[in-house]
């Protein structure tokens, strides 16, 4: 709370024992304990009265406008990108179909693709896993 380490916690301890002696020391701990609960609390209340005090003045009401006009949106860019007639219009829309058209062919070549791998991978699994036996053998090279 104020910065103070363990040692100069046991330092200060040692310094009230000696002090107010072992007698006095709980009483001195519970009203030290009692002082900072009500310093805590009106802390407390200071916080919320400024916070009340904001409301009451705007504060929220002024950073919600800032905000908004900060915001590219409810700042006039749509307006803006309107009358530079960058908006969605007849050839926008025209090559959105052609990129949906392109899209979909891609889609379908890396399904066609993946399908065609899948199943190189499982003809190679399955002649790997065909036993020893079944296949002919080599003859063993050497002397013949």
């Amino acid at each position: 709370m104020f910065g103070l380490g363990m040692s100069e916690m046991v330092l200060i301890g040692i310094v009230a024992l000696i002090v107010i002696g072992p007698k006095d020391l709980p009483g001195m701990f519970r009203t030290m304990g009692q002082f900072t609960g009500k310093a805590r609390g009106m802390a407390r209340e200071f916080s919320r009265a400024m916070e009340s005090a904001a409301d009451e003045a705007g504060v929220k009401d002024m950073a919600k406008t800032l905000k908004s006009a900060a915001n590219p949106q409810k700042f006039g860019v749509d307006k803006l990108k309107e009358a530079t007639g960058m908006t969605k219009g007849p050839a926008t829309q025209a090559l959105s179909e052609e990129r949906e058209a392109a899209k979909k062919k891609m889609s379908e070549g890396m399904a066609k693709a993946a399908t065609d791998r899948k199943a190189r991978e499982a003809a190679a699994e399955t002649a790997a896993s065909v036993p020893a036996e079944a296949t002919p053998e080599t003859p063993p090279k050497g002397d013949a």
